[in-house]
C-alpha cells in the first residue's frame, strides 16, 4: 500500500492544508448534488419537494449537471 505524507509548515497554510483533507468530503457533496439534479432529469422529481418538476427544473437541472462536468474536465477531475 501506498503512502502519502503532506507536509504544511505554518499557520498559514491553514487553507491549504484544510482542503487536502476534505478533497473526499467536497467530491461526495457534488456527487450528491449530481444525484439530485439527474433524479429530476431522469425521473421528473422536482428538487424542491415530491410535486412533479417543471420545464424550467428540468432545463435548469440538466444545464447545471452539464456546467458541473465542464468544470470538472477542465480541472481533470472524474465525479465518479
Amino acid at each position: 500500500m501506498a503512502k502519502v505524507i503532506l507536509e504544511f509548515d505554518s499557520i498559514e497554510e491553514q487553507v491549504e492544508l484544510r482542503a487536502a483533507l476534505d478533497g473526499v468530503r467536497w467530491s461526495i457533496v457534488v456527487y450528491e448534488i449530481d444525484q439530485i439534479m439527474r433524479s429530476t432529469t431522469k425521473n421528473g422529481a422536482s428538487v424542491l419537494g415530491k410535486e412533479e418538476a417543471s420545464d424550467i427544473e428540468l432545463s435548469v437541472a440538466e444545464k447545471y449537471r452539464e456546467l458541473i462536468r465542464e468544470i470538472m474536465e477542465e480541472h481533470n477531475l472524474k465525479l465518479e
